[in-house]
């Protein structure tokens, strides 16, 4: 049975405090697991969430600020530790590509995990697999960072009463879903376009084109909202984003699920975010992302 859900391991900005480790994100998409941005304290996080180094494929960077990238260095080490039997593969803004090899060679260890490095050059696709296409667009941020998507292919939902007006039944079914056509009857005809699911991870950013862009269209959408609107000019200032903007821009662009995270230490009333985002007019599913939190990608429609 495929499991797609999110496995929060951390969201502090900045600082780890008593409650929030730094930043951390499992994705785990049917039998595959996405780890982004792991800052500090990432492997101790992924044990207390029953997340194993097997799980991990890929490794995704949004940037070299210490909370986002930290923890890559005691990451690559467990994967290498526990003989990960599979391929994992780490995308990073190549800009950055002397702070990713000062990660992955902290310290000595015996390396006996191929680690593919398929650094991110600009906007566009990195990754295509039978379950989703990997893509990146550039965020605006005092260093160089990205955001991340995965786009699900559309697929084909069978409609029941179509097969049986159109006489399509048994193993026919499966042969008009393989072979296009069965006995004269389209696939078209007795089925409907099953709109794929669609993630993005965006954070550290000012409002930019690559937000709404990587937001647009999702069913989950993890957003970081650093600041609270009344700080506003400091989230400008810094290149961060405010619980009020996050939730325009995924009330703008249809995200079903929205989830802030990467909360600054000045705040202590973790309720406001979500105030904040309901008065910005965002009515879907919200989630103020906490340490170890489970959630899921929403079912399709």
């Amino acid at each position: 049975m495929s499991v797609r859900e999110l496995v929060v391991l951390g969201t502090a900005s900045q600082v780890p405090t008593r409650h929030r480790n730094h930043n951390g994100y499992l994705l785990r998409w049917d039998g595959e697991g996405i780890l982004f941005d792991p800052g500090e304290g990432t492997q101790r996080q992924m044990l207390r969430a029953g997340v194993a180094a097997h799980d991990l494929n890929r490794i995704c960077v949004t940037h070299f600020h210490g909370d986002h990238c930290l923890g890559v260095a005691g990451v690559i080490q467990r994967v290498n530790l526990d003989r990960v039997p599979h391929p994992v593969t780490a995308h990073f803004p190549r800009s950055g590509q002397r702070f990713f090899d000062r990660l992955r060679y902290a310290t000595a260890y015996r390396e006996t995990v191929g680690v593919t490095e398929v650094p991110v050059d600009g906007d566009g696709p990195l990754a295509v697999t039978a379950s989703y296409t990997l893509d990146a667009r550039r965020l605006s941020h005092p260093v160089e960072s990205y955001g991340y998507r995965l786009t699900e292919p559309d697929g084909r939902r069978m409609l029941p009463d179509r097969l049986a007006a159109r006489g399509v039944r048994g193993p026919d079914v499966g042969r008009i879903q393989r072979e296009g056509s069965v006995g004269g009857v389209s696939l078209e005809e007795v089925s409907e376009v099953r709109r794929g699911q669609r993630f993005a991870f965006v954070m550290d950013t000012r409002l930019c084109d690559g937000v709404g862009e990587l937001a647009e269209g999702c069913d989950m959408l993890v957003i970081e909202s650093t600041f609270l609107d009344e700080d506003e000019q400091l989230a400008v200032d810094h290149g961060h984003l405010t619980a009020g903007q996050a939730a325009r821009v995924a009330r703008d662009a249809g995200v079903r699920h929205l989830v802030l995270t990467h909360f600054s230490q000045r705040y202590g009333d973790p309720d406001e975010f979500e105030r904040q985002a309901r008065a910005a007019g965002f009515v879907g599913e919200l989630t103020v992302a906490h340490d170890l939190l489970r959630v899921p990608v929403p079912k399709r429609r």
